[in-house]
């Protein structure tokens, strides 16, 4: 595993940098005729990342038929329920780009959670190429919660050591939301992998990974992304990050 750290002044700075190198990546499949997969996470500074992609230069220079968007996680929610992260992305970006309706697969999470966790696998499957048994996404997007959680694979769950599914039924801690999220095995399979991290609340955590790694077993889920084959980076703006 390749391991890269980007720091920035602020969070704005982040997503503006994350932009560019979206743009790159983009430009790059589309030179090689290929289709970039890519897991979107949720959060304030993906928020602040799509809206950069909504606006010119990026809102018409980036080939959208060519990407395809999934998401790493969503709550059991309907697409019109503020708490959904398909909402999000579709009024911060998706609703002001050119991009084929066939390249945009949601968590239908209108649906009983344990059927659409099997539904969006398939989908995944049939979407995105594989590669050591499981699929195979060139670029997955994390946020990191207060407590170390990644996508909606919470400390203490079960489901962190779900070796054979694609998609798990997920649950938050305190308040019992049901979420649909990607396992390790697929998040680990990716070819990039990119932390999205800003604010001071999380520089607790972000600091006892970066001093310990991914090979101590710490109590963070976001400690076990570990893409064997690929590059893991991490965003992250100087509130977060300090001591770099």
């Amino acid at each position: 595993m390749e391991k890269k750290y980007y720091l920035f002044e602020d969070s704005a700075e982040l997503a503006a940098q994350l932009a560019v190198d979206f743009n790159n990546a983009v430009a790059q499949k589309a030179a090689s005729g290929e289709v970039l997969t890519v897991a979107l996470s949720g959060g304030h500074t993906p928020k602040a990342f799509f809206e950069i992609l909504a606006e010119p230069p990026y809102r018409e220079g980036i080939s959208w038929n060519i990407v395809h968007f999934f998401w790493g996680d969503e709550r059991c929610v309907p697409p019109d329920n503020d708490e959904s992260n398909y909402k999000m992305t579709n009024l911060a970006l998706l609703s002001h780009i050119d991009i084929p309706a066939s390249n945009i697969h949601r968590v239908l999470g209108e649906d009983p959670p344990t059927n659409e966790a099997l539904r969006y696998a398939k989908v995944i499957e049939e979407n995105v190429s594989s590669a050591n048994v499981f699929p195979q996404f060139d670029w997955i997007f994390l946020g990191m919660g207060d407590d170390g959680h990644t996508a909606s694979l919470f400390p203490g769950a079960s489901n962190l050591k779900e070796m054979e599914k694609i998609c798990v039924v997920a649950e938050h801690p305190q308040t019992g939301q049901k979420r649909v999220s990607l396992t390790f095995p697929v998040i680990n399979n990716a070819k990039r992998v990119s932390f999205l991290v800003a604010g001071a609340a999380k520089e607790p955590v972000f600091k006892e990974i970066l001093e310990k790694g991914t090979s101590e077993a710490l109590p963070y889920p976001a400690s076990m992304v570990d893409p064997e084959n690929g590059v893991l980076e991490w965003y992250l703006d100087k509130a977060a990050a300090p001591e770099l």
